[in-house]
């Protein structure tokens, strides 16, 4: 197999859906932010969709968001977007 062809083929069958998570601070709007960076990205996306766990501490908020994944244009799209926002730590 080629190798450049090896490395552009996705591990993913689009469409499927696909969890994220995200971690930022406990604080009342990070998860509505959070949600309505998401709803750019997947517009049919739920948020009962949302798995919410708080850190053992209490100072952060961990988000599972399952979102449905077209292309991987669009997750590439919306990690950027994740990773970019100031309040987010992580995204996994």
């Amino acid at each position: 197999m080629d190798p450049m062809t090896e490395s552009t083929e996705s591990l993913i069958t689009y469409p499927c859906d696909f969890p994220i998570k995200v971690m930022g601070p406990m604080q009342d709007d990070f998860a509505a932010i959070i949600i309505a960076l998401t709803l750019r990205h997947d517009p049919d996306f739920h948020a009962g969709k949302v798995d919410m766990r708080p850190s053992s501490k209490g100072n952060y908020l961990s988000l599972t968001l399952t979102v449905m994944a077209t292309s991987r244009e669009q997750l590439d799209n919306l990690y950027r977007d994740l990773t970019g926002h100031p309040l987010v730590k992580y995204v996994l």
